[in-house]
Parts: C-alpha cells; structure tokens; sequence
C-alpha cells in the first residue's frame, strides 16, 4: 500500500468513524471467507457494515494519542462494525459472537467514549431506533383512539335508540 492508498483509506475510515452512532472493534483470526460474509449480510440487512482494518490507520483516522484508551481496542487482527444506529452494530455483533468462539468482540466507542466488551453488550440490549420510534407512536396514538371511541359513543347510543323505536312501531 502506496502514501496514496493509506491517505485515501485513511479519509474513508473517518469518514465512518463520523457517520457511524457506534463502532464495534473486534478479533477476527480463524474466522473463514462464508463467515466473513455471513456477518457481513447480517450488517448489511440491518444497515450496517464490517470492515477489516490495518490497526495503525484506523487509530491515524481516530486522531488518538499515545496510551489513550482506543490503542486497547487495536491490538492484533480486528475488524469494524460500523452502522447508523448506534445499537444496530452491537446487536448484531454480540448475537454472532454467541454463536461463534473465534469471534471476540474487544469493545468499541461511541464518538469519544470508549466501550470495553461489557459495554458493548449492554448497548446491544437496548431498543434499536425503530422500535423506540415505533413504541413512542404507539403510546401517542393511544390517547386519540380513545378520544375517538368515547366521542363515537353518544352517536352510536342514539342510533339504537332509533333502531329500538323503529323495530317497536314495526311489531
């Protein structure tokens, strides 16, 4: 890899660190090409990605110093899993490394904070976005369908009051 290559994936790899809510740092040695992409297409199918990166540029794009707590994280062969949401990567990662030994996950961070493999696991069992979304629409939804049912009420009480007068008139 030429000066050229290592700017450029340098630049792309802040790019990342930018856009992505959470990155998960883990070990991959042993893992086999269909697990590589066995992951990937779980990261893929919720928005999300998993990228092997060179230790020395990933911390190079993080701007860390010497002994600050990412140089932890870059330790051996590692890769990335970056997503929008910042619970999506988690999710993902912590439930294959369940189901694979060789998979570790070392940690992550968050912007600037740093999250060890715990902290990973706890932001995997929070709501992903969309069900916050979709919980906060339910309990906002509720109080107008019940607005709408007891305003339908006095209405539909009248109505089979008429029927019962129309039904007595015609017997």
């Amino acid at each position: 890899m030429d000066r050229a290559q290592k700017a450029e994936s340098i630049e792309t790899l802040k790019g990342v660190f930018n856009d992505a809510g959470a990155v998960v740092v883990a070990h991959n040695l042993g893992l086999t090409v269909a697990e590589m992409e066995d992951l990937r297409g779980r990261l893929r199918k919720e928005g999300g990605a998993f990228k092997v990166v060179k230790n020395r540029l990933a911390l190079k794009a993080l701007e860390a110093a010497d002994g600050s707590p990412h140089h932890a994280l870059f330790k051996g062969p590692v890769g990335i899993a970056y997503a929008p949401d910042a619970v999506t990567a988690a999710k993902v990662t912590a439930e294959y490394a369940k189901g694979n030994d060789r998979f570790v996950v070392q940690g992550g961070f968050m912007g600037d904070t740093v999250l060890d493999a715990k902290g990973v696991d706890t932001l995997s069992k929070l709501p992903s976005l969309d069900q916050i979304r979709a919980s906060l629409l339910g309990l906002i939804n509720a109080p107008a369908t019940k607005v709408a049912g007891v305003l339908q009420a006095p209405a539909g009480q009248l109505a089979r009051v008429f029927n019962a007068y129309a039904t007595k008139d015609a017997a």
